[in-house]
């Protein structure tokens, strides 16, 4: 099994073993199991066919809510967003009271497991698509020539202080792309491969943006485009010998009606009709600095009373077509394991029949003329599925498998090189 020697390394309870060789965990934003299933099928992916041979091609869910920071949160440090206390990208500040970004690192209640390797003598490589989650992940590194961390959107600026690294761009042979393209994920997967072969650290994090899934549905031409390019990463990275293991923060699917228009529901809106302006307080979770591409709508919001009653508020939001559940704050930290101190007074689910709902606040208050698309999105249930792929044999899974158990699978269930090449 997996692990050069008996070290093992605990970090929020969980043990790490030692891998032994360069481990590889790449989160492929908003990939939905279908994309490369499709990309497969029009004989795309040779290399990841090639790879799910000799390893595994498995599936499993995400953190709640399906987006991209609790996610990414939660497979870095191994465990969900009651843990770790990331639960979105925005929310009411329990102590301010005023609507903040999730972003700066004081929100992060749990190290790392970059932070625990790196303490333990290991070298790691964190590299992101978009700065928003740069300061999360590289939170507790210390850059002493044994930690890197950047982003695409901000490689021009890497400097050996604040990142451990400095002239990403010609190491890369890259220019900055623009933060709305496919390129900006290329660029973390062209900066991992240049790494491995440089410096080889021993634990390498790897986080795509998901524009292209928002996008273009599977088996699209935008979207096969994206994992044809993709699968020539993943084969540099095989051919160096590094244990992978592939996986996604969340889903997308479809949230359009047949004319293509968002088919949202504006709860706020409604709510306000039902119990006055001011008694209510829709926050979207998903709402971020990049709403091209999503205009801030998703299908997970929280709403926080300010007079209305708990129980005629969720009974009147249940009541709406689309809407999938309504939790109040216990139930859904319990059920979705989330904090219940950042949390809302409900948390509310859309879908429907065709999983096409998402949540809005206000009609105003969204602007959504940037959408040249017809809107895909995530957050709700239906987005949990992802995959979880490995270039090796596993053994001792059990279980439903969780986005946040993948440096677990690849640090203690991969069986060891000269195994998996038998």
């Amino acid at each position: 099994m997996a692990g050069s020697t008996t070290q093992t390394v605990n970090v929020n309870g969980r043990d790490y073993r030692w891998p032994e060789a360069p481990l590889v965990v790449i989160c492929c934003d908003g990939s939905e199991p279908a994309y490369m299933e499709l990309a497969l099928e029009a004989g795309l992916m040779p290399n990841l066919n090639r790879i799910m041979a000799k390893g595994e091609n498995l599936r499993g869910f995400s953190a709640m809510p399906s987006f991209t920071n609790p996610n990414n949160l939660s497979i870095v440090t191994g465990r969900p967003p009651s843990w770790h206390g990331i639960c979105g990208n925005y929310l009411i500040d329990p102590e301010s009271g005023e609507e903040v970004m999730m972003n700066d690192p004081k929100w992060l209640r749990a190290p790392t497991i970059f932070e625990g390797f790196q303490r333990a003598g290991a070298s790691v490589a964190v590299i992101t698509a978009k700065d928003k989650l740069r300061l999360l992940l590289g939170k507790g590194l210390i850059f002493d020539g044994t930690a890197v961390c950047f982003s695409s959107e901000k490689a021009d600026a890497a400097n050996l202080a604040e990142n451990g690294i400095a002239d990403v761009c010609p190491l890369v042979g890259m220019m900055v792309p623009p933060v709305y393209s496919a390129e900006l994920s290329e660029f973390v997967l062209a900066a991992g491969v240049k790494l491995l072969e440089g410096i080889r650290p021993q634990i390498t994090y790897l986080s795509t943006t998901d524009y292209i899934q928002h996008m273009f549905a599977p088996g699209s031409k935008g979207a096969n485009d994206f994992y044809r390019m993709l699968d020539r990463y993943l084969g540099a990275l095989d051919r160096s010998g590094a244990i992978i293991v592939l996986t996604a923060d969340h889903g997308m699917k479809d949230k359009h009606l047949a004319n293509g228009a968002p088919d949202v529901i504006y709860l706020q809106d409604r709510l306000d009709e039902l119990f006055g302006s001011g008694r209510t307080r829709v926050i979207l979770p998903i709402t971020d600095p990049y709403v091209v591409h999503h205009g801030a709508l998703g299908s997970y919001a929280t709403v926080y009373l300010r007079g209305a009653p708990a129980d005629e508020a969720a009974a009147a939001v249940r009541r709406m077509e689309g809407i999938d559940l309504v939790l109040e704050r216990s139930e859904a930290a319990r059920l979705f394991e989330l904090p219940e101190d950042r949390t809302g007074d409900l948390v509310v689910i859309s879908g429907g029949p065709q999983a096409s709902k998402v949540i809005g606040t206000s009609r105003g208050r969204h602007d959504l003329s940037a959408l040249k698309e017809p809107l895909r999105s995530h957050g709700g249930l239906t987005e949990q599925e992802i995959p979880i792929i490995t270039n090796r044999k596993a053994a001792g899974l059990s279980g439903v498998l969780r986005n946040f158990d993948a440096f677990a699978i690849g640090c203690n269930h991969l069986a060891a090189l000269a195994e998996a090449a038998e």
